[in-house]
């Protein structure tokens, strides 16, 4: 293609339909991009603390957990079809709903959000690098670690910790930045590696004392009184929770499912993510309550049960262990970096930009600002709300899936016109008025409204967790109502 021709249209070679000699992913990749969603710090902290630490009924944690599932099956089918269908990322699809400006520019809003996320995750991921690095000089010299230098800090940082986190931002720049066949395969080594370290993890727990884990196992089951109707707003509440959880990574699951061979294994994919719930909570699970019994036996360890895998690390005095055990939380984080953050951060970047940027050049600039991210988060962005702004940004997401499943299924009829989708003539399909498509904008802002009254309204926060799914269903039906013939 010329340079010439490119500024015509807003084709770009990597938001192109995908060729189909490269839909090759099947259930079973499928099965290891949920399995890294779920395999994240965050995702172990979450499940084991929904069962142990909120005194919840352990079977409406379980029931709450697989209707959040299916949930996120339901709108991952959804969302994922028209991208396996016509083979176009996310971002693309959405300016057949919003015009080429309106998914330009709104569409953007998931590259700030993913791109915030991602230094923060990389700020925790570098916490990782940091650990191993300090076993390391342990192991050569424990003095070193004692001399001065190491006591000095920028930015709350001390050497270590800066070598730490330019190693896992030039880590994760220069891997994810290979393309997405590439990716592929981090997607199912990262799935694999953990679950056989989460595996030999439980395993070890359960070898060191068979009789005892097991029985502080059982003891966390319980089936008394799950019938009860006080039970009801419990189980909503986990299942807005787990919703929540996955939820950005459903806005975006096109930019996978567009690799997908067929809708049959798209259904059948999406569906193992039930099965990665039920695998890894049993797992995570049995790992906590068997340390939790371990630990107890020392009275210092009295106060609190541990669900961060983090702590848990912290109590266990073999650095060999510890090491591994780094080393699969440094796989796990950076995987999950990569699916829910990174990606779709490039796609709507280079959206934005398509006559500039390719994935490798999207791919340093998220590099750069998720590195400056995570050097000021600490010090400066943690300690000025700046995540609560990224959440009010966040509530854009629910309402664009909305109107764009809206819009695909209800209006447009699963029908996609090819050419006018990279069309900057003004008498293309979807160029609409001057490049948006108002009565989609209006759906979108009425439906962020809704979703961020969640987080600002006191008398509404209890629906947080539904935030996102409250402003898709405003925004879907809004933009029905308005865009129906």
């Amino acid at each position: 293609m010329s340079l010439h021709n490119s500024k015509k249209n807003l084709t770009n070679w990597d938001l192109v339909s995908v060729n189909p000699n490269e839909k090759n992913w099947d259930w079973k990749v499928l099965f290891c991009f949920w399995g890294v969603n779920i395999q994240s710090v965050i995702g172990f902290s979450l499940i084991t603390s929904l069962y142990l630490i909120y005194n919840l009924n352990t079977f409406v944690v379980f029931f709450g957990t697989i209707l959040g599932s299916l949930l996120v099956y339901f709108f991952s089918n959804l969302i994922g079809k028209p991208s396996q269908k016509h083979g176009l990322p996310f971002v693309v699809l959405l300016r057949s709903s919003l015009g080429i400006n309106g998914a330009k520019y709104l569409g953007l809003i998931r590259f700030l959000v993913g791109v915030f996320l991602f230094g923060i995750q990389t700020y925790f991921l570098s916490k990782a690098f940091s650990y191993l690095i300090r076993i390391a000089i342990f192991l050569l010299e424990p003095t070193i670690l004692d001399q001065q230098v190491f006591l000095t800090f920028l930015l709350g940082m001390n050497p270590i910790d800066w070598i730490a986190i330019v190693t896992a931002i030039v880590f994760q720049g220069f891997l994810f930045s290979a393309g997405m066949n590439f990716n592929k395969k981090i997607i199912i080594f990262s799935a694999i590696v953990v679950y056989f370290g989460i595996i030999l993890f439980f395993l070890s727990v359960l070898l060191n004392d068979v009789k005892s884990t097991s029985q502080a196992f059982v003891n966390i089951l319980n089936l008394e009184n799950f019938l009860d109707k006080n039970n009801f707003g419990p189980i909503v509440t986990v299942t807005g929770t787990i919703f929540a959880y996955f939820s950005f990574a459903i806005l975006s699951f096109g930019d996978f499912s567009r690799y997908v061979k067929n809708d049959k294994e798209l259904k059948k994919g999406n569906l193992s993510l039930i099965l990665n719930l039920i695998i890894f909570s049993f797992l995570s699970l049995f790992i906590v309550s068997g340390m939790d019994s371990f630990l107890k036996e020392n009275p210092e360890n009295l106060s609190r049960i541990l669900t961060n895998p983090n702590d848990i690390i912290g109590k266990i005095n073999n650095l060999l262990v510890v090491a591994l055990a780094i080393i699969f939380i440094i796989i796990a984080s950076a995987s999950t970096n990569l699916i829910v953050n990174f990606i779709p951060s490039q796609y709507t970047l280079i959206n934005f930009l398509p006559f500039s940027l390719s994935i490798k050049s999207a791919g340093l600039i998220i590099s750069i600002l998720g590195f400056i991210t995570a050097v000021f988060w600490l010090t400066y962005l943690s300690q000025v709300g700046a995540l609560s702004i990224i959440d009010t940004f966040a509530c854009f997401l629910g309402p664009l899936f909305g109107v764009m499943i809206s819009d695909f299924y209800f209006i447009q009829k699963e029908k996609l016109n090819n050419k006018d989708i990279y069309s900057l003539e003004n008498n293309g399909v979807y160029y609409y008025s001057g490049g948006w498509h108002i009565k989609a904008v209006y759906s979108v802002i009425l439906g962020f409204i809704f979703s961020a009254s969640t987080i600002w309204n006191i008398n509404l926060m209890f629906l947080q967790s539904l935030s996102w799914i409250i402003g898709a269903i405003i925004a879907a039906f809004t933009f029905y109502l308005l865009a129906k013939k």
